[in-house]
């Protein structure tokens, strides 16, 4: 099901032109990094978080982020690949759940926050869409957080409320485990039992104030019972900041077409992710079959519900994981219809979202 449009005929050079010198600049790939100069490219999930403390405890002292290439990500690759604004995770594995997942999470809000000071000439933190928009003025990736499970939060109001002041601005409700008040997307294909048929009245609970605060509330990972009532109960848009096409690639972390179509309703984003096992369900994908849940997503829901969300440092295997640097630029080239929701679409829906309500502390 590859793109019929007429820019995919030059799609194989471009892919190919990532991979070898060329004293001929391709005027595609040109017009792509011109555009990408313009409005900022947004990813919304990117695990470098984690491979910091997995590979090094956290001691940013230990790594040089110029030089370090045991990654998918870093700083060479974010500057070729003029990656705009990024969504760092902030995740901590679900046999954490029950005893230390606020420390540790906590512990990742630190990192990524670190990560922006030992890098200041790279990454600005960043909370708002104009924080974005400033982080790009300056030639800067902005950084954003994002928390990737709901066990993080232990079951309070409070401890997410803190998360919020410390910067995150979404809460993926769960990982690849069930919490105390919500399945996770394991429910669907029956390795796990349903605790709480999706939302638990906790769980409502934890939409209302997501939205009362102004914080994405993140789909990715939740089973199809909960996408269903999330996007029924929520006041606000809502994201998958890792998430592609199940139209396509027939796993249960991607999104059906029927909930496409209420994502459009709710006016939220699909982020499409790299790794192969969502892109294709197999172990090998090529940016073509990624391009393929692009343009699946426009086509049920418009080219405004489509992002990008790599994934990148939380799988083993994704679409040219060792060369990031040319995964976007050669996108755009075959996917320019979907510039303005890459870029300028996801800046005023994210305005949106976290200006919904005003929090107050009550």
């Amino acid at each position: 099901m590859v793109s019929k449009d007429f820019a995919t005929v030059f799609f194989v050079i471009l892919c190919m032109k990532c991979f070898m010198t060329s004293a001929q600049e391709d005027p595609y790939l040109t017009r792509a990094h011109k555009l990408m100069s313009e409005t900022p490219l947004i990813d919304g999930h990117n695990d470098l978080p984690w491979q910091m403390r997995k590979q090094f405890n956290n001691q940013l002292s230990k790594v040089d982020l110029n030089t370090f290439n045991e990654t998918h990500t870093n700083i060479p690759k974010i500057k070729a690949g003029r990656l705009g604004a990024q969504f760092w995770s902030a995740y901590v594995p679900c046999d954490t759940q029950y005893k230390d997942a606020v420390r540790q999470t906590f512990e990742q809000i630190d990192v990524i926050h670190r990560m922006c000071q030992k890098y200041p000439d790279t990454f600005m933190f960043a909370s708002s869409s104009q924080d974005i928009m400033d982080a790009f003025r300056q030639n800067k990736t902005a950084s954003l957080i994002g928390v990737e499970g709901g066990h993080s939060i232990d079951s309070s109001l409070g401890t997410l409320r803190t998360m919020y002041q410390l910067g995150v601005r979404y809460l993926t409700l769960t990982h690849s485990c069930n919490t105390p008040w919500v399945d996770n997307w394991r429910v669907d294909t029956g390795s796990e039992p349903s605790q709480h048929n999706g939302l638990s009245p906790f769980g409502e609970q934890v939409i209302q104030e997501l939205n009362r605060l102004g914080m994405l509330v993140d789909l990715a990972h939740v089973p199809v019972k909960v996408m269903e009532q999330v996007l029924e109960l929520s006041k606000a848009p809502v994201i998958f900041s890792h998430s592609s096409a199940y139209a396509i690639c027939k796993h249960k972390r991607n999104v059906p077409d029927n909930i496409l179509l209420k994502v459009k309703e709710k006016k939220g984003i699909v982020m499409v992710n790299f790794y192969n096992d969502y892109v294709t369900c197999s172990h090998t994908a090529a940016l073509s079959d990624v391009a393929n849940h692009f343009d699946h997503i426009k086509k049920i829901g418009g080219p405004e519900i489509v992002g990008f969300g790599g994934d990148y440092d939380g799988v083993t295997r994704c679409v040219n994981c060792p060369t990031l640097k040319c995964n976007p630029p050669s996108l755009l080239v075959q996917l320019n219809w979907i510039l303005l929701c890459v870029f300028a679409e996801f800046l005023r829906r994210f305005g949106g979202f976290v200006y919904f309500e005003s929090p107050t502390w009550s």
